[in-house]
């Protein structure tokens, strides 16, 4: 039985500024957005080149959800994106004034570092780097 991911959730504060903030520092793209109603639209979004998974951004409405905007998982990391040029990324979000949570380092497998999003979700980035 074969099995992929789709999308992972995020909650966001505003559609369109989630989607600029990882348009401009992760290269992502919009495949669909529809306003279902006047409090409903679905975006979603994938990482260029990855044709099966992405990113479906959901509005937090409650307060129990506007509560958990930015720390879905607590202090781990919501997404682990595989590159592979660490540096290119890495220079890119400086550019972009995003907040650097450690800085690139290398454990002789990889290179990585960690970086939030516009609302304080961890993201990391690595380049395996296999010999």
């Amino acid at each position: 039985m074969k099995a992929t991911l789709g999308r992972i959730v995020i909650l966001v504060e505003d559609y369109d500024n989630a989607f600029e903030f990882y348009k401009n520092n992760f290269n992502c793209e919009k495949i669909f957005d529809s306003a279902v109603s006047e409090n409903l639209r679905f975006m979603h979004i994938r990482f260029n080149g990855d044709e099966s998974s992405g990113i479906w951004f959901l509005k937090a409405e409650t307060e129990e959800e506007k509560s958990l905007v930015g720390r879905q998982t607590g202090e781990q990391p919501l997404l682990v994106i595989y590159t592979d040029d660490c540096n290119a990324f890495y220079n890119l979000v400086i550019e972009n004034g995003t907040k650097i949570l450690e800085p690139i380092e290398s454990d002789g497998n990889s290179r990585y570092f960690h970086c939030a999003d516009l609302y304080g979700n961890r993201i990391t980035v690595v380049e395996l780097q296999f010999f």
